[in-house]
């Protein structure tokens, strides 16, 4: 999405190469790519990259898109008004948000090491008081960047390109990082149900050519193991009392609410990104009481799959009040509600050794 970070983009290029060279002959290969609806953007602001005329390791013109805007400070933001005008590239992604269950993502940069989390935003209630900002869904964020950072020999080491940032092990919450306002991955996340990561892949953001050998090598294990997590937790369909999917219910883990309640799509389906344990869903439909069904998430994923669990409600014939179209999160600042004040605490990164959609920015 920046121009003139342009390893993550050939890295991308490489990355389908690899994946259809590959299908059909590594088995791990063809069982990721049965199972995942797989997405890969190589560039989102093609403008910017043709605008770098004399690349640079640190900055050059073709960071923005041809209208000067920065595509990271172009979304809606969920802590305070972010009052730019919306740019075409951004506006096609939130359309293509829309049209797809996208579950997890990730946004490629460059000019630093590290593999960034959300929030990049923030307010007391999310902890910005402590220097950080924390979601609901902390321990599985804290997971996701390190399975990235933990395969890449030289991310994992935390500040190689000596630049004083506060990133063990190779990871790193945005907000604690530096705040920014209009983001792409604290969108996602929030009106369109798919966690994504920042992932700063070189320190210069426009290295020399023969170098993308190296990065490719660096960065193949993480990208592929990255890919992989889509299908962590639990997914399934909510039928009512006929068998008939559900559109629109709010299936919800009770102690990670989000500030944008996750919903099923138009066919009934919810997928929950979780680690191993015991969790109690609360499955809400308007005019309802709350459904309340408990789930363990086995310590091994179910081979490409996450644990599968449809949902049965106790309701007589289809719900006819149910909207058949996603009813959308408002565009405004949202996150200002104190029963979120949760999230604030300290968790606890697991490792763990060890999809359905995923796509890649």
């Amino acid at each position: 999405m920046h121009g003139d970070e342009t390893v993550g983009r050939e890295l991308l290029l490489h990355l389908i190469e690899y994946l259809v060279t590959s299908d059909g002959k590594d088995p791990e290969i063809t069982k990721l790519i049965n199972s995942t609806r797989i997405h890969i953007m190589p560039s989102m602001n093609p403008d910017g990259f043709e605008a770098v005329k004399k690349p640079d390791c640190y900055y050059s013109n073709g960071r923005e898109n041809s209208n000067d805007y920065d595509l990271n400070r172009n979304f809606p933001d969920a802590f305070e008004f972010n009052n730019v005008s919306t740019q075409p590239e951004t506006r096609a992604v939130m359309e293509w948000l829309k049209t797809e269950t996208f579950v997890l993502s990730a946004n490629l940069h460059g000019g630093a090491l590290v593999a960034s989390y959300p929030f990049d935003n923030g307010v007391p209630a999310t902890g910005t008081l402590h220097f950080r900002s924390l979601t609901p869904d902390d321990d599985v964020f804290q997971y996701l960047a390190h399975t990235y950072a933990s395969r890449n020999p030289v991310m994992k080491k935390g500040d190689e390109c000596k630049n004083k940032m506060n990133s063990p092990s190779g990871i790193i919450n945005g907000y604690s990082w530096y705040p920014l306002k209009g983001g792409m991955q604290d969108y996602n996340y929030i009106w369109a149900q798919c966690f994504e990561i920042t992932l700063e892949l070189s320190c210069c953001k426009y290295p020399r050519a023969e170098k993308l050998t190296s990065f490719w090598n660096d960065n193949k294990a993480s990208l592929i193991e990255y890919m992989k997590q889509v299908h962590l937790g639990v997914k399934g369909q909510v039928f009512d009392q006929n068998k008939n999917p559900l559109p629109n219910v709010i299936v919800e883990v009770e102690d990670k609410r989000h500030i944008c309640p996750y919903r099923t799509n138009k066919f009934g389906e919810y997928y929950l990104l979780l680690l191993p344990g015991s969790y109690m869903i609360n499955v809400t439909v308007p005019g309802h009481n709350p459904y309340l069904t408990k789930v363990i998430i086995p310590e091994k994923s179910q081979n490409f799959s996450a644990l599968k669990k449809d949902i049965l409600l106790p309701f007589r014939g289809q719900l006819d009040s149910i909207p058949v179209s996603n009813p959308s999160c408002p565009i405004i600042p949202l996150y200002n509600l104190p029963s979120h004040s949760a999230v604030t605490k300290s968790s606890l990164l697991v490792i763990l050794v060890n999809l359905f959609h995923i796509f890649f920015k």
